[in-house]
């Protein structure tokens, strides 16, 4: 059964649902509600929930629950993320899961409590020191952020890797109807394996030797190691766990790209502009690492033009450019500070590269000119109709038609007459020549008189 719910409520009851039962957190706007619902929530599954006294107090408490086994969660917002970078790279290094939510609110420095998606460098690129990189599931809805919180859990622990749920602040804070039966009591994945490496306190056996989460690697060649091991693991993320949407895009000369919220704003413009005749599409990444870069590359066989919408000044926008890889222009259309595109924004926006664009500029030019030409036979067309209906040019063509049809009359009259004399002529010839018979003349298709005296032709 469906029920209204908190974008960041949902999220907290979703990641109980999927096991976690250690969270750590400090209270920061547009995320609060995840750590209030936390505090009421875990101590009824038997959870633990603690709000530490800092940003890097908590991502340090998710690094020992986590390296210990368990299923642990932390929130936070853009300037609390920034102050938890050093403990997901300890993380990442020492290959534990976890999973970060980050609803993005506008920057930089302590910015707005406002929706945007200005961390999109940060969530991609590692954001911490040293080489890494984190899968970062970008949901568009409050249900999808149900869905995709719980696929996190999964992800992190097949993986051993932080795993980022990157939702601006609309998403945490708008309210709508999600079905929580769904998500209820869900089981990890099947193809995820006991974790024999957590440091449990376990006695060290065989099948489960001594444990050792740690992150530090002083021999320049064993972080080598290590480091290439990583690599290989994003390498794998990279290939199998790449999830996007595409929509109209079979047919589209201009394909939008966005993510989160913004991509529901693009669809309402999309459909518009469709309804005007213009064949737009639109690509949203789910994950925007790994980044859905041959789906973008795929519509390359109609796509004239890219437009990439974000609510930042251009972040993601490298991303498609590097997908296009320069064989068609990318433009940007983006709101920063906490301001949200409209509908209206978008449609502008489109129409205007779609006035611009080369090959459409000759399209209208022809149409303009084919245009022309028909109103220039119209109207020839509607003068020759009315003459044509004049009764005074009626009654001359009528009389232009007997003109013809004696003229026509007297020409065969005249044209069988000489055919008459020049067989007779022909006939004298034979005779002359060859002093015996000729060929029979021709009948005449007209009869004339000829005294018998005079008939030189006939027989003898």
């Amino acid at each position: 059964m469906k029920k209204l719910m908190k974008g960041n409520e949902a999220i907290a009851e979703a990641a109980i649902q999927a096991g976690c039962r250690f969270f750590f957190g400090y209270p920061i706007t547009p995320q609060n509600q995840i750590p209030e619902y936390m505090s009421k929530r875990m101590p009824e599954v038997g959870g633990c929930f603690l709000q530490s006294e800092s940003e890097v107090a908590a991502i340090n408490m998710v690094y020992g629950a986590g390296g210990a086994g368990a299923r642990v969660m932390t929130s936070s917002s853009s300037p609390g993320i920034s102050l938890k970078q050093e403990g997901i790279s300890y993380i990442v290094g020492a290959e534990v899961p976890c999973v970060i939510v980050n609803m993005v609110r506008g920057g930089p420095g302590l910015g707005s409590i406002q929706p945007a998606q200005s961390d999109y460098y940060q969530s991609t690129r590692g954001g911490g020191h040293g080489d890494y990189r984190m899968c970062v599931l970008a949901p568009s809805s409050v249900q999808e952020a149900v869905d995709l919180t719980q696929e996190a859990f999964d992800i992190a622990d097949r993986y051993r890797n932080p795993v980022m749920v990157l939702g601006d602040g609309l998403i945490g804070q708008m309210m709508e109807p999600v079905d929580m039966d769904l998500c209820k009591d869900r089981k990890p994945a099947e193809d995820l394996t006991e974790k024999t490496w957590a440091a449990t306190g376990h006695v060290p056996t065989e099948e489960a030797p001594r444990a050792i989460i740690n992150s530090l690697y002083i021999q320049p060649d064993v972080l080598e190691k290590h480091c290439q091991k990583l690599q290989a693991k994003y390498d794998a993320i990279e290939a199998a766990e790449c999830r996007w949407q595409e929509e109209e895009t079979e047919d589209a000369e201009i394909v939008i790209v966005a993510y989160g919220t913004t991509s529901r704003i693009c669809r309402s413009a999309m459909r518009k502009l469709r309804q005007e005749g213009i064949r737009v599409g639109m690509i949203r990444p789910i994950t925007l690492w790994p980044f859905p870069e041959a789906a973008i590359r795929s519509t390359l066989k109609t796509a004239r033009q890219y437009l990439c919408v974000e609510m930042s000044m251009g972040q993601m926008i490298d991303d498609v450019r590097l997908a296009v890889n320069g064989e068609r222009p990318v433009d940007f259309y983006g709101r920063t500070g906490g301001m949200v595109p409209t509908v209206t924004e978008i449609v502008d926006k489109v129409k205007a590269m779609y006035d611009n664009d080369d090959l459409h500029k000759a399209e209208k030019a022809f149409n303009d000119t084919v245009g022309a030409v028909g109103n220039a036979f119209n109207k020839l067309g509607q003068k020759i109709e009315k003459a044509v209906n004049n009764p005074e040019l009626e009654q001359k063509a009528e009389n232009f038609r007997k003109q013809a049809s004696d003229v026509a009359n007297r020409a065969a009259s005249g044209l069988a007459k000489g055919m008459d004399a020049m067989a007779s002529t022909l006939g004298k010839a034979f005779s002359s020549i060859f002093g015996g018979a000729q060929p029979e003349e021709p009948k005449s298709t007209e009869t004339v008189d000829t005294p018998a005296e005079n008939n030189e032709g006939g027989e003898q």
